[in-house]
């Protein structure tokens, strides 16, 4: 039958518009005109899949199963059927039982019966994937819509964004047509959060980063160096210097030599000189260490200039647009970086640490990468390839970037 249906998980679209507007998932804190959104729903239905509405169908939770207000305003809707799963309370917060399985029979049933061509799924639950996939094979195309995710993260299962056939993102302008946060106050779309950057920009802990590497003499990648729990490369016990003979140092190494480790009242030894030699695709770089390495604390990290309505761009466009093939995830992440400075004497700044990528820089890169499947241990071996892939495919864009900047303007 050439018509679309609508299946909505009230509990994701709900909770998730409260996340966004009122900042917690807590329905209570946002007032919904159904009706409104009923008519969105089924404007925005017949729209994308170019067929007519045959019926939304309301899954929701409710204590006992007993119907609450909206339930009953909702079921005398046109075109609108209401499914309640139960509503229990465990540990002091509610929880749904029997929405996914009520949701899964009537995907199912709908795809079996040829009751319709297109089935819209407003969810973000993985639970749904065996449902999804069994219409599929029985002909019907399958939408999944997002409601825009609160902190720019991800609010739906990575499987079922896979599986679908199309997927569209509720945006915040559709959800406050019909949905606003109690006291008649829309929460603005929140600033750059320092807690993002703390997270971001900190060392994997060693549960990521995986079996120990046994470390080599005069290794040539000092990146590749497991940190210490403080985030410094591992120091001799009780010095300030890198310990003999496991390999080359690091910057993090040489900036600390010589630093105050004893008490305040003894006074800290000079940082010995030495020259580290750096390998890139310009060949091994001698650099020199201590007082004349270059002050990166003035960079800020990519997640202290990104807004959390970038992020959840970002994350879409991540989904949808980037390969992740290593060179390109380096040139997204430099383009994001370069795009939101607000100072333009920091790309130049930045570009004086070539070969390096900075400390906080090059652990936030790194991190995004790993969204993609990258950095995986391979024969317990973290694949090193990907990592000078990725640093190389950065070094191009801000290269390219500040050329650009520097080129003589056309007369």
């Amino acid at each position: 039958m050439d018509r679309c249906v609508v299946l909505v998980d009230a509990g994701y679209l709900l909770g998730a518009a409260a996340s966004l507007l009122a900042g917690e998932p807590s329905r209570s804190r946002i007032a919904v005109d159904h009706a409104a959104v009923v008519s969105g729903l089924r404007e925005r239905a017949e729209l994308e899949t170019g067929q007519p509405l045959l019926r939304i169908y309301w899954f929701d939770g409710a204590p006992d199963r007993v119907p609450q207000p909206e339930h009953r305003r909702l079921r005398v809707m046109p075109r609108v059927t209401v499914r309640l799963g139960a509503l229990t309370r465990t540990d002091g917060r509610w929880a749904q039982k029997g929405v996914d399985a009520a949701m899964h029979a009537e995907l199912s049933e709908l795809a079996r019966n040829r009751a319709c061509s297109d089935i819209v799924l407003v969810t973000g639950d993985g639970d749904l994937l065996p449902g999804m996939m069994s219409a599929k094979e029985h002909g019907v195309a399958v939408h999944l819509w997002a409601v825009q995710a609160a902190d720019g993260d991800y609010n739906q299962s990575e499987d079922l964004v896979a599986e679908a056939d199309e997927r569209r993102v509720l945006d915040r302008a559709w959800i406050t047509a019909a949905i606003r946060a109690r006291d008649g106050v829309v929460c603005p779309p929140p600033g750059p959060h320092s807690e993002f950057a703390a997270i971001l920009a900190a060392p994997l802990p060693e549960s990521a980063a995986g079996p120990s590497e046994p470390r080599q003499e005069a290794h040539p990648h000092p990146e590749a160096q497991r940190p210490g729990k403080n985030g410094s490369a591992p120091a001799a016990e009780g010095t300030g210097t890198a310990a003999p003979g496991k390999g080359v140092p690091t910057p993090k190494d040489l900036a600390d030599l010589g630093r105050a480790h004893a008490a305040p009242s003894q006074h800290p030894q000079p940082a010995p000189s030495a020259t580290l030699r750096w390998s890139s695709e310009k060949g091994w770089t001698e650099r020199a260490t201590g007082a004349d390495l270059p002050d990166t604390s003035g960079l800020p990290t990519l997640a202290q200039l990104t807004t959390a309505e970038q992020r959840w761009a970002d994350r879409e466009a991540d989904i949808t647009a980037v390969s992740g093939d290593p060179y390109e995830v380096g040139q997204v992440f430099a383009r994001r970086w370069i795009a939101r400075l607000t100072e333009p004497a920091q790309l130049q700044q930045l570009s004086t640490h070539y070969p390096r990528v900075p400390h906080r820089i090059d652990g936030e890169l790194l991190r995004y990468a790993a969204r993609f499947g990258l950095l995986a241990h391979k024969d317990d071996q973290i694949d090193e390839h990907d990592r000078y892939a990725i640093r190389a495919g950065f070094w191009r864009e801000v290269d390219a970037r500040t050329v650009a900047e520097h080129a003589p303007a056309a007369d």
